[in-house]
This record gives structure tokens, C-alpha cells and sequence, in this order.
């Protein structure tokens, strides 16, 4: 039998509770085609990254997004659907990741915030550019290296029972 993953156990059981967050089948097969797809999304980004600069930002932080999603898919965890799942599924990697693992994670949250703020802009925020787009996707890159890295080590999560 697998030994359970303890880290941020009280974290992910309370998300659960609080509906934040669903129990699934767990999926390696899926959580491989969501790191296969956020792998593309960063040699995507990089290469729009002088043209469209906010599409290359759009897709660095979805390749983020998708490598986190696929550490819970391989637990059989899912963000619900509810506003602020992008919050939750942060908060779910990074209970369980941090320490040791948190500096190479808490870059998605300032990533959020900013593709935010292209998706919907005000005249105050400046504009994404290839500099932003190409800073950023080495950060992203880092997280899809780091959630793909652990998938092996991180079994299927196992609520306790009450």
C-alpha cells in the first residue's frame, strides 16, 4: 500500500469540505496530456512572444494553470467550478508543495493577477510585453518541470476517515 502524502492534508480536506475542491478517478493518463499540453502552450508563448504578447503571456500562465491541474488529476483532486477555482487549485499545489517547493510556485499567483489584468484592462495598468511574456514563461516552464517532476512521488489522495 501506498504511504499517504501528509503535506497539506488539513489544507486539501477542508477545500474538499468547502466544495473548493472535488474528489475524481485519479487520472495519470490525464495528468500526462495536461503537462504534454503545458509544455506546448510554453514553446507557443515563446514564440508569439514579440507579435502577441498578450496571447504568449495568456498561454505561458495556461501552461502553469494546466501543470498544476494536472498534479491533482494524478491525486484525483479537481478545482470546482466555482469563481476563484484558479485561487483554489494554487492554493491546493501549494499546500502540498511548500516547503520545499513554494518560491517555484508562488510566481503563478502574481501570473494570475497580471493575465487578469490583460484579459480585462484598465487604462492604468501597462501593457504586456515580450519582455513581461518572456520572463514569465521561464517561471512557467519551472512550474511544469516541477508538477511533472513529482506526479511519480505524490499518490492518490485518500480522505481520513471522520
Amino acid at each position: 500500500m501506498t504511504r499517504p502524502w501528509d503535506q497539506g492534508r488539513a489544507d486539501i480536506e477542508a477545500m474538499l469540505a468547502d466544495g473548493r475542491l472535488d474528489q475524481v478517478p485519479p487520472s495519470r493518463e490525464q495528468a500526462n496530456l495536461l503537462v504534454s499540453q503545458a509544455r506546448a502552450h510554453v514553446q507557443s508563448a515563446l514564440a508569439i512572444a514579440d507579435t502577441d504578447p498578450t496571447g504568449g503571456y495568456a498561454l505561458a500562465y495556461d501552461a502553469a494553470r494546466k501543470a498544476m491541474a494536472a498534479l491533482l488529476e494524478n491525486q484525483g483532486l479537481r478545482v470546482t467550478s466555482r469563481r476563484g477555482h484558479h485561487v483554489a487549485l494554487y492554493e491546493a499545489v501549494l499546500a502540498q508543495l511548500d516547503p520545499p517547493m513554494g518560491l517555484r510556485i508562488r510566481p503563478f499567483a502574481r501570473m494570475r493577477t497580471r493575465r487578469g489584468h490583460a484579459e480585462y484592462p484598465a487604462r492604468h495598468e501597462p501593457a504586456i510585453t515580450a519582455h513581461d511574456v518572456l520572463d514569465d514563461t521561464a517561471k512557467a516552464a519551472d512550474i511544469v518541470s516541477l508538477c511533472d517532476g513529482v506526479l511519480d512521488h505524490m499518490p492518490v489522495f485518500r480522505r481520513e476517515a471522520p
